[in-house]
């Protein structure tokens, strides 16, 4: 299950049928600090990610039993915003394309160099972290979304008019409410269907590297540029471009970008030629773009060569009615990634729930649910079980309550110990029992997690293969 804690370094599972790229892979990452797995094949990996917390997969293409395409597809299946890297060699540049085409991050070739893994790492942690909440499985509501209120039909009716044709849209809404799901459905609704859906995080990538990320570069064209490579706009041709967070763009790139979607033309960086593309372009953003346009740091131009159809994603308190059926959604998939079997939640839970604020809207809501399914022991959620389960280990202040400043507190200590214990739990089963990297893998000492596992009675040996 792909779950994001801070106490934890991020970790990487390497998926590769050579030992030797394995361990030299393994080498190069844990000396940037990550924790680090390894699979010699994609049947393998499976299997790990079922049972272990990962942040990142780096996968090679050609293996026996499942190769990395098949990983890839089930990655994104079963594990959506979890991030995919490539690993290629000379020669299968092309395959690794074909492989960001279908949904991957992004390719590293080897032989390694230390900077542009280090690079590509980050970039892929971090967009894996801002996108791994707010991506919904694609079930039961319409293109991929939950919900039938009416600001919801609106949006349905508007992706309807809209997928088909080639024009420029730009999502607005706050973060957390699923910009990211209606351009997914803008593009697989369109006649570029075929044709690959490759995202940018604007907002995740450091200023230096923007132009040689969007356009490419070529080999020795700046220090680290060991090998050419595509730009996002050149991976994007035939289908649809997606700049998220678009109002984060430096200036400076600003007008390249907007030469680009003009002239339907890209240069890399060290390139001599001009290079023809044919993207649809969608951009996404949580801030007012008038506003920055009034303020000088966003380009007038830019933004109306943008907004040619605005599309307003509502926040969560305009669709009350959705609520329920998001609660039901979140708990049968956490049901299934966290192998409980909660049935549903009180009306006492669902009334609080309702009347809260969720200024994090969906992403917020789901991260709640996520952990009132992992913490609770009964068969129905109950409004006891949405306390505690802030980070600051308060009550969420959303929630009006009649229970007794006692009460309360025994809610929040009980709660707050038992996601201590499921924390220690998942740690000590992502390391098979070990307590000396088990404490590593929190960030405690030794001796202090040996301690927990007394005081809160955990039987190592339940862990150990």
């Amino acid at each position: 299950t792909h779950v994001s804690h801070s106490i934890m370094s991020s970790r990487i599972l390497i998926v590769d049928d050579e030992p030797s790229i394995r361990k030299v892979l393994s080498a190069q990452l844990k000396r940037l600090g990550h924790v680090v797995y390894s699979c010699k094949d994609g049947a393998v990996a499976i299997e790990k990610l079922r049972r272990s917390l990962v942040d990142l997969v780096i996968t090679d293409l050609r293996m026996p039993n499942v190769d990395g395409m098949e990983l890839l597809n089930h990655v994104s299946v079963n594990y959506p915003g979890l991030p995919v890297v490539i690993i290629t060699a000379h020669g299968t540049v092309d395959s690794a394309v074909e492989a960001i085409k279908e949904g991957a991050f992004d390719y590293v070739s080897k032989p390694f160099d230390q900077g542009e893994l280090r690079d590509i790492v980050r970039k892929a942690i971090a967009t894996g972290s801002a996108n791994s909440h707010h991506q919904l499985p694609i079930v039961g509501s319409k293109y991929g979304m939950v919900g039938s209120s009416e600001p919801m039909q609106e949006i349905y009716g508007l992706i309807e008019k809209v997928a088909p044709s080639p024009t420029t849209v730009l999502i607005t809404g706050e973060s957390g409410t699923g910009k990211e799901l209606v351009a997914r459905a803008l593009h697989e609704h369109s006649n570029r269907s075929d044709g690959p859906f490759i995202e940018i995080n604007c907002g995740a990538i450091p200023e230096n590297l923007f132009e040689a990320e969007l356009f490419g570069h070529e080999k020795g064209a700046f220090t680290g540029a060991v090998n050419a490579k595509q730009g996002r706009f050149e991976l994007a041709n035939g289908g649809t471009l997606f700049l998220d967070e678009v109002g984060e763009l430096p200036r400076a790139m600003q007008v390249k970008i907007l030469r680009a979607v003009q002239e339907r033309t890209i240069d890399r960086v060290g390139g001599v030629r001009t290079l023809p593309v044919d993207v649809r372009l969608i951009a996404a953003t949580n801030v007012k773009l008038i506003d920055a346009v009034d303020k000088g740091t966003f380009r007038e131009d830019l933004y109306y060569r943008l907004n040619v159809i605005p599309i307003e994603v509502p926040p969560l308190r305009d669709r009350a009615g959705d609520i329920s059926l998001l609660v039901t959604h979140f708990i049968e998939k956490f049901n299934r990634h966290l192998g409980k079997s909660v049935d549903g939640v009180s009306d006492a839970a669902l009334a609080a729930i309702c009347g809260a604020e969720w200024k994090g809207n969906i992403r917020e809501l789901e991260n709640l649910m996520e952990r009132a399914v992992l913490l609770t022991d009964a068969k129905e959620i109950d409004i006891g079980d949405l306390f505690g389960l802030s980070s600051e280990g308060t009550p969420p202040p959303m929630f009006e309550t009649s229970l007794d400043e006692e009460d309360l507190k025994s809610y929040v200590k009980g709660h707050t110990a038992r996601l201590e214990r499921a924390r220690i739990g998942e740690g000590l089963k992502v390391e098979r029992g070990n307590v000396t990297r088990t404490a590593i893998l929190l960030g405690i000492s030794r001796k202090s997690l040996q301690l927990k596992i007394r005081d809160y009675d955990i039987r190592i040996e339940e862990y150990r293969d």
